[in-house]
């Protein structure tokens, strides 16, 4: 899963040196997130109610990639983000888009007075307004991995933005959303930049992620404090119909 680092991003130096952020999914179901971690051999991922995030080795092998079958079952879509390599014969590549990699490089974090705290029992709103605005992936229980805020208006939810992969010392902002009703009052910075508030006060770093071509988000982002640090790709591939690993997800000890 290798991935070019641009110059100076955190942890700068040479091009080829591993950093935590060139695979933040390992870095988290082996770090603040391991309470998740369901693996097989080297294969880590979130529980399919979690998140879709999976993570292979840096530099995955065939039995790697047997494991990853095993975990999925026989002819399941998995994501394989910022994997840049060929998948194996017998794996189908079904979606692919180009995307980048931001890290806070002085972002003027704040809390807001109108964002309250997100919890379980939110969930089916925040499920309904992904739905509407699709900002990626949120599941049922997508909530547990870190801190969500939203703004209300006369009791309905219309923005929110929270936390997701969680590498040591870092925190990813995600699901960053707004009610079409609602667009252009700046609800979705105020939340992004609350949320980082909240990162900072941890002593971590906020980062994110979002696709290549979404060009007015990165502008905004990079208006905001953020700076690119890598460019990547989230794709997904199919497994092969007919595997010779049924073995089952297990939880890390």
């Amino acid at each position: 899963m290798s991935r070019p680092t641009l110059p100076g991003g955190p942890g700068s130096g040479a091009a080829d040196t591993p950093h935590l952020l060139d695979n933040p999914a390992l870095a988290s179901l082996t770090g603040p997130h391991a309470r998740f971690a369901e693996r097989r051999g080297r294969v880590l991922r979130y529980p399919v109610d979690v998140s879709p995030w999976l993570a292979l080795p840096d530099e995955p092998d065939a039995r790697d990639w047997d494991d990853l079958a095993a975990l999925a079952g026989p002819g399941a879509e998995v994501p394989l983000p910022g994997f840049r390599g060929q998948v194996p014969d017998g794996w189908e590549v079904t979606f692919r888009v180009d995307g980048v990699q931001l890290v806070d490089d002085g972002l003027a974090a704040a809390p807001d007075p109108e964002a309250v705290r997100l919890g379980p029992a939110d969930v089916p709103e925040m499920m309904d307004l992904v739905e509407r605005t699709q900002p990626g992936p949120f599941l049922p229980r997508t909530i547990e991995l870190g801190t969500y805020l939203g703004i209300r208006r006369e009791g309905a939810l219309i923005a929110m933005a929270g936390e997701r992969l969680h590498p040591p010392g870092w925190t990813e902002i995600s699901a960053v959303c707004t009610d079409p009703a609602f667009r252009g009052e700046g609800l979705a910075t105020r939340l992004v930049l609350a949320v980082a508030h909240g990162i900072r006060e941890r002593g971590e770093t906020p980062f994110l992620h979002t696709g290549a071509r979404n060009t007015g988000a990165i502008r905004l982002y990079e208006s905001l404090g953020f700076r690119l640090r890598l460019r990547t790709a989230f794709l997904a591939a199919k497994t092969p119909e007919r595997l010779t690993d049924d073995r089952a997800a297990v939880p890390v000890p």
